[in-house]
């Protein structure tokens, strides 16, 4: 049983058989909590992945915050960071590896993965970022972590988002690309919520990393 000492979180565990421990860290949204996610796992439905659904450190309007997005977001995002990195190391201290962590943030939650697997000194399985953004861009390349360009993200956003606009995230991320960094954006026809095509694609993606860390440690 995978836990962490830095959030609140609940653990569960893979269904299928499996070679080794491969988990996905769940990272609500701004106002929701784990227990929105407690779907996911059956959603995605990959028996071989373990989850860890976390609580952000903030509490808000009966949910939680991972920064202040109605002032300065900058302290709340770099003590947020930090408390991830934290949790990466954790994890490996369980006989996980970074390699077999994938990230999954929607909303917020995705401005920390992908904020965090910037900065990061170790290449994760994976980052899946849904309906966020690119926190602080304009310090990107000069702060891009050693291990930045290794890294693979799915990032994924509606056109019809009415609370992060489509267009902006999706040139955040083209701006990423362009500086050597491996990201596909893919749109969809929705709102600021999660699809159970997306899921499926994001499945699917995630599948892939599989093999392919499977292949490369072969």
């Amino acid at each position: 049983m995978l836990s962490t000492r830095n959030f609140v979180h609940r653990y569960v565990p893979a269904t299928g058989k499996t070679d080794r421990e491969r988990v996905m860290v769940v990272l609500h949204g701004l106002g929701d909590s784990l227990n929105g996610y407690h779907f996911l796992p059956q959603a995605m439905g990959i028996p071989e992945m373990s989850y860890l659904l976390l609580n952000a450190p903030d509490s808000y309007y009966g949910g939680y915050a991972w920064y202040d997005f109605m002032h300065d977001p900058a302290p709340g995002i770099h003590r947020s960071r930090e408390l991830l990195l934290g949790m990466l190391d954790e994890l490996e201290g369980q006989g996980v590896p970074a390699a077999d962590v994938f990230l999954f943030g929607f909303s917020q939650g995705c401005v920390m993965s992908v904020n965090t697997a910037l900065r990061a000194d170790k290449v994760l399985g994976g980052i899946v970022g849904v309906s966020g953004y690119v926190a602080f861009p304009l310090e990107y390349p000069a702060a891009l972590g050693p291990a930045a360009r290794s890294q693979k993200f799915l990032v994924t956003h509606g056109r019809r988002d009415p609370v992060l606009p489509f267009e902006p995230s999706r040139e955040q991320f083209q701006d990423l690309k362009k500086m050597g960094l491996d990201v596909e954006f893919v749109a969809y026809g929705k709102d600021h919520t999660m699809l159970l095509e997306e899921l499926q694609d994001i499945a699917r993606w995630v599948r892939a990393r599989f093999s392919q860390g499977s292949s490369a440690k072969q």
